[in-house]
C-alpha cells in the first residue's frame, strides 16, 4: 500500500496512547483509595495526547493529495481509535466522580478483557501497512469480536448480581454505569476491527 504522508505513524502512536489508557485502567481498578487520583490523571494525560495525535491525522487528511486508502476509511478509523481513548478516560472519571473507592471482581474482569481488547486493536493498527498479513489481521480481528462478546456476558451477569444483591439503590446506579462504560470500550475496540477487516478485504 502506498504511505503518502504520516497516517500509519499516526495510527500506531494513538493505538499506543490506547493500550496505555487501558493498563492504567486495569491498575484504577485494583488500586487503593489513596492511589486512585493519580491514576485517573494519569488517564487524562495519556487521553489528552490521543486527542492531539486525532487532531494532527485529520489535518493531514486535509493537506495530504494521494492517502494510503479511502480518506473515509482513514477518518472512521482515527475516530473510532479516539473513541476507545474517551472512553476509557470517561470511566475512570466515573469512579472518581462517584467517589467508589473499591471495584467489583467484575469490574476488574471486564477492564481486563478491555485491555486484551486493546492490544489486539494495536496489532492490527499495526499490520495494516502491509497486506501479507491479510490473514494475520483477519483472525486478531475475529478475536477482537470474541473479546467483546465476552465483556458483554460479564457485564450482563455483573448487572443481574448488582440488582440482586447490593442494598444500596445508590451503589446500584453508580455500579451500572461503570460495568456499560466498561463494556462500551469494547464495543469501540471492535469498530475499529471492523473498519480494519474492510480494509483488508477492499485491499488484499
Amino acid at each position: 500500500m502506498p504511505r503518502e504522508g504520516r497516517f500509519f505513524e499516526f495510527f500506531n502512536a494513538h493505538a499506543e496512547q490506547v493500550v496505555l489508557a487501558a493498563q492504567q485502567l486495569v491498575a484504577l481498578t485494583s488500586a487503593s483509595a489513596d492511589d486512585m487520583p493519580a491514576i485517573v490523571s494519569t488517564i487524562d494525560e495519556i487521553e489528552t495526547r490521543a486527542d492531539k495525535i486525532a487532531h494532527d491525522t485529520s489535518a493531514l487528511l486535509h493537506t495530504t493529495f494521494i492517502t494510503p486508502f479511502d480518506r473515509d476509511a482513514i477518518h472512521a478509523l482515527i475516530n473510532n481509535l479516539d473513541d476507545i481513548a474517551d472512553s476509557i478516560q470517561d470511566v475512570a472519571e466515573g469512579i472518581s466522580l462517584y467517589n467508589i473507592r473499591r471495584m467489583t471482581p467484575d469490574a476488574v474482569q471486564m477492564a481486563e478483557l478491555t485491555l486484551s481488547c486493546t492490544e489486539r486493536v494495536r496489532q492490527i493498527v499495526k499490520l495494516i501497512g502491509n497486506m501479507d498479513h491479510a490473514s494475520d489481521i483477519l483472525r486478531t480481528c475475529r478475536e477482537i469480536e470474541q473479546l467483546e462478546s465476552d465483556c458483554d456476558r460479564v457485564m450482563r451477569s455483573a448487572l443481574s448480581r448488582v440488582f440482586r444483591d447490593e442494598r444500596d439503590p445508590l451503589q446500584v446506579i453508580k455500579m451500572k454505569a461503570i460495568y456499560e462504560g466498561l463494556e462500551k470500550i469494547t464495543d469501540h475496540c471492535e469498530d475499529v476491527s471492523k473498519i480494519v477487516e474492510g480494509l483488508v478485504l477492499e485491499n488484499a
